[in-house]
C-alpha cells in the first residue's frame, strides 16, 4: 500500500469537509436573492419626452442614475436598473415590503420649483439643493416640514432680497406646496418646505430631493410583484426538490459505481460548496429559473463522470489492469466531455445575450455551472480517483464496478 496516495486523499477530504463545516451556512446567507425568492416587483418604465425636449440617450441614462438613487433610499436588496431599447428602463428590486410605496416614489417625477409670486417665474429648483433634506418637526406647530439647504446660499440670498415681504410659492410636480411670506433676508442657504401632511409624507419628500428629480417623465408598461410570503415557498419548495434529487443522485453513483461513486459524490459536494462561494464572492443575484440551472447543472455534474466511469469499464473489459484502465477511460473520454459541455456553454451565452430578465438569470447560472463542473467533475474528481487506484487500498475490481474476470459489472 502506498501510504502517501491514500494520505493525500483523506488529508484533500478532511480539509473541504472542514472548509465546508464551517463557512457553507455564511456563504449561503451572504448570497443576494432575487425578487421572486425573497418578494419585491419588477417595473418596466418607458421614458416619455416633454412638451421641448425629445428623449435622447443621454437622457435615458441620466434617468437610469435617478431611478437608482432614489431605489437606494429603500433599504432593501441592492438594485437591479438596467436599460432595455433606447427609451426603456427596467427596475427590478428584492426585499421590499410596501411595494405600491416603492413604485409611486420611483415615478414620482419630483420636480421642486420656487417660484416668485406670480406663481409663474421659477426663482429655483430642486437642483439647487444639497443632496441633505430632512424631516423636522415645526417647533411651533409640531406640523411636518422639510429642511432643505441650497449649494449657492448667495442664490436663495438674493431671491430672499429680492422678494422680502412677499409671498415666494414651493410648488411640487406643477402643484402648490405652500406660499410663505419672506420675513427677513436669509444668509445661510437654510430653509424648511412646509405643507405636508404628516412625518410619512416630509419623509418621502425629502428622499425625493436627495436623489433628484427624473430628467424625463416616465410611463409604466408593465409590472410584477411578488409577495416575500411567495417567494419564500418558492425558495423552500426548490430547495426541497433539490435535497431529494442529491439523495437519489448519491444513492444511484454508490449503488451503480461503487468506490467512483462515492468519489463523484464528494466531488458533487465540492461543486455545491464552490458554486455558492462564486455567487457570494461576485455577488450575483440569485433568482427562481438561477437556482434551477444550478440543481440542473449537478446532473450535468454527474454526468461527466458517469461518461469516465463508462469508458473506464470498456477498457477493464479490452483486459487492461485497474489503473491503466482508469487512465485510458479518463483520457479517452476527455474529448467527448469538452464537446459536450462546450455546446452547452455556447447555448447559455445565446441565452445570455439575446435574453432578458430570468432568462439571463438561468443563463448566468447555467453557465457559472458549466464552469465549475469543469473544476470539480474533470479535474478533481479524476485526480482523488487516480490517488485511491494508486494507494492499492482496495484491490478488488468489483469495487471499481468491474469483475475480477475483466468484465463490466
Amino acid at each position: 500500500m502506498k501510504w502517501s496516495k491514500l494520505v493525500t486523499l483523506l488529508l484533500v477530504v478532511a480539509v473541504f469537509a472542514a472548509l465546508a463545516g464551517t463557512t457553507t451556512t455564511k456563504l449561503w446567507k451572504g448570497i443576494q436573492l432575487g425578487l421572486d425568492l425573497q418578494g419585491g416587483f419588477d417595473v418596466l418604465y418607458q421614458v416619455q419626452p416633454t412638451a421641448t425636449d425629445k428623449v435622447t440617450p443621454e437622457g435615458v441614462i441620466a434617468t437610469q442614475q435617478a431611478l437608482e438613487r432614489r431605489a437606494n433610499a429603500f433599504g432593501g436588496s441592492e438594485p437591479n436598473i438596467s436599460i432595455e431599447g433606447t427609451d426603456r428602463i427596467r427596475v427590478q428590486l428584492a426585499g421590499i415590503q410596501n411595494q405600491d410605496e416603492a413604485k409611486r416614489i420611483l415615478g414620482e417625477p419630483a420636480k421642486l420649483e420656487f417660484r416668485a409670486p406670480d406663481d409663474k417665474t421659477v426663482l429655483l429648483t430642486g437642483a439647487d439643493l444639497k443632496s441633505n433634506a430632512r424631516y423636522q418637526q415645526d417647533p411651533n406647530t409640531g406640523a411636518a416640514v422639510v429642511a432643505v439647504e441650497f449649494k449657492e446660499p448667495k442664490k436663495f440670498e438674493d431671491v430672499t432680497t429680492k422678494y422680502l415681504g412677499q409671498q415666494v410659492g414651493i410648488f411640487l410636480n406643477d402643484k402648490p406646496l405652500s406660499k410663505p411670506k419672506i420675513e427677513t433676508v436669509i444668509s445661510t442657504g437654510q430653509a424648511v418646505i412646509t405643507g405636508m401632511a404628516n412625518p410619512q409624507e416630509a419623509t418621502r419628500l425629502a428622499q425625493l430631493l436627495n436623489a433628484g428629480a427624473l430628467p424625463y417623465p416616465i410611463k409604466e408598461l408593465s409590472s410584477m410583484s411578488v409577495g416575500a410570503t411567495l417567494g419564500q415557498a418558492a425558495l423552500q419548495k426548490t430547495l426541497y426538490a433539490a435535497v431529494v434529487a442529491f439523495a437519489l443522485i448519491f444513492a444511484f453513483m454508490i449503488v451503480v459505481y461503487r468506490l467512483p461513486g462515492l468519489i463523484a459524490n464528494i466531488a458533487l459536494l465540492m461543486y455545491i460548496y464552490l458554486l455558492l462561494a462564486v455567487f457570494d464572492g461576485l455577488k450575483i443575484v440569485l433568482t427562481l429559473p438561477g437556482l434551477a440551472a444550478l440543481v440542473l447543472g449537478v446532473g450535468m455534474a454527474v454526468d461527466v463522470n458517469i461518461i469516465a466511469y463508462e469508458r473506464i469499464k470498456d477498457e477493464f473489459r479490452s483486459g487492461k489492469t485497474l489503473l491503466s484502465s482508469v487512465i485510458m477511460g479518463q483520457k479517452r473520454s476527455m474529448r467527448t466531455i469538452i464537446d459536450a459541455n462546450t455546446t452547452s456553454l455556447i447555448a447559455g451565452a445565446i441565452m445570455f445575450w439575446f435574453g432578458t430578465g430570468q432568462v439571463r438569470g438561468f443563463a448566468i447560472a447555467h453557465m457559472i455551472s458549466i464552469l465549475v463542473t469543469f473544476l470539480t467533475a474533470v479535474l478533481l474528481s479524476r485526480w482523488m480517483l487516480q490517488l485511491l487506484i494508486r494507494s492499492n487500498l482496495v484491490k478488488n475490481p468489483w469495487w471499481f464496478g468491474a469483475s475480477k474476470k475483466g468484465a463490466a459489472k
